[in-house]
């Protein structure tokens, strides 16, 4: 079907429901509103019911929320309307506001970060995120050959690029969900919350590399695993070392002024939308930017009003957008059998042993005692959408089918409802 411009704007096209839909620029602006009413709605009623009935954070309730609005619940039970709200070609607007907002959040939780409790875990730190990457490869070891003999994978995957990209899967850790349980239990700036997203951080940031792995070796070249390790590791030295000297003039004027000036507001923006960008550009992703941005900010009076400013609007009405963006991809119906939902719960075992015990031993074997040791292990254990945000790439690529990136946000969602009891 050609594609027709008006005097709105460039339109979008894209295929759904057996049809073509072409949405205007005012189209789209129309349905983003809609979309946004119904995904705020949505999320605090559900993060009401989780908190209320079950004890889980409003974070959860939002995840889960995100898919109760997709395919797996809204789009089986009125699929018409769920597309009429949620059109596929509306979806590339909620994926910028959901990288906006998950970036935000990220800058918030590293304004909380406090860099002498990592100093003085530094090991436990190391300990921790090491045995949460070597001991999910291994159990990937044993599993991706059975996963691949089920005719899971995409056709041309080899047993390398399966199994890197199992353990990568299985060694992720949900960091912003994780950052947001601490937040909301108060304990960010503790030494268990500095800690756990220390080991979250450096964890996940090598998980994102074994995927870029992954990627080069399907095609996409091997300068996307160098950019990705290579930009990551230059874009963390620059800002441990560099960049705190740089923004202590910015802390200063805050102090002199007694509140967070215009200008001051722009230029901190500014950079942050700059190290999100570069941590997008290397192959990572904006939420490690944000977050090692708020790690070396100026401490004080700026921290403060800064968290004070954008804390509201980036938790209550960018952050669902991440956690809906993801939930419209995932469809749950796809584990359909008894023998699918055995490989699931298989899988599920795997991961737990693999992360949360392994964390657990870890934090006990270099000195914490054993509540924080529980704790962290399972804070670690949680994939959340960082899990979501991984398989969605392996499914558009084809690394994997649809049944075992469904298997694999189930076990996203069952390990992130372990985490607060």
């Amino acid at each position: 079907m050609p594609v027709f411009c008006s005097g709105n704007g460039p339109p979008a096209q894209t295929g759904g429901q057996g049809r073509n839909i072409i949405m205007t620029t005012a189209q789209l602006s129309v349905a983003f509103f809609l979309q946004m009413a119904v995904i705020l709605a949505a999320c605090r009623v559900v993060g009401w019911i989780g908190n209320r009935w079950l004890g889980q954070p409003q974070v959860m309730g939002e995840m889960v929320a995100g898919v109760i609005l997709g395919p797996s619940l809204f789009g089986l039970v009125a699929p018409d309307l769920q597309a009429a709200i949620f059109p596929q070609a509306s979806r590339d607007v909620l994926y910028v506001g959901a990288q906006l907002g998950i970036g935000l959040y990220m800058f918030l939780v590293g304004l909380d970060f406090r860099r002498d409790h990592f100093r003085a875990n530094a090991a436990s730190a190391a300990a921790v995120s090491a045995s949460g990457m070597v001991a999910p490869f291994l159990v990937a070891a044993l599993i991706a050959p059975w996963l691949m003999s089920l005719g899971l994978f995409g056709e041309g995957v080899d047993g390398l690029q399966a199994w890197l990209f199992i353990g990568a899967a299985i060694s992720i850790t949900a960091f912003p969900m994780l950052a947001r349980i601490l937040h909301e239990r108060g304990v960010t700036g503790t030494p268990l919350g500095s800690l756990s997203l220390a080991s979250g951080a450096i964890g996940d940031a090598a998980a994102w590399c074994v995927l870029a792995v992954v990627l080069a070796t399907v095609g996409d070249g091997a300068g996307v695993a160098v950019k990705a390790v290579v930009g990551g590791v230059a874009f963390v030295a620059a800002m441990t070392l560099v960049a705190p000297r740089l923004l202590a003039p910015l802390g200063r004027i805050v102090e002199r002024e007694g509140r967070l000036t215009p200008g001051v507001l722009s230029v901190v923006m500014i950079t942050f939308m700059a190290c999100a960008f570069a941590m997008d550009y290397a192959g990572l992703h904006a939420v490690f930017g944000g977050f090692v941005l708020g790690a070396v900010m100026p401490r004080g009076r700026l921290a403060a009003e800064l968290k004070r400013m954008l804390e509201p609007f980036a938790v209550v009405v960018l952050l669902p957008l991440f956690f809906t963006y993801s939930g419209l991809n995932t469809q749950l119906t796809m584990v359909d059998s008894l023998g699918l939902l055995g490989v699931t719960a298989a899988v599920l075992g795997g991961s737990i042993v693999a992360k949360g015990v392994a964390c657990w031993a870890a934090a006990r074997l270099t000195g914490q005692d054993n509540p924080t040791a529980l704790a962290i292990g399972a804070l670690m254990n949680a994939r959340g959408m960082m899990e979501l945000i991984l398989v969605n790439i392996a499914l558009q690529r084809g690394l994997i089918g649809p049944a075992l990136f469904s298997m694999l946000v189930l076990m996203a969602i069952v390990t992130t409802f372990m985490a607060t009891p």
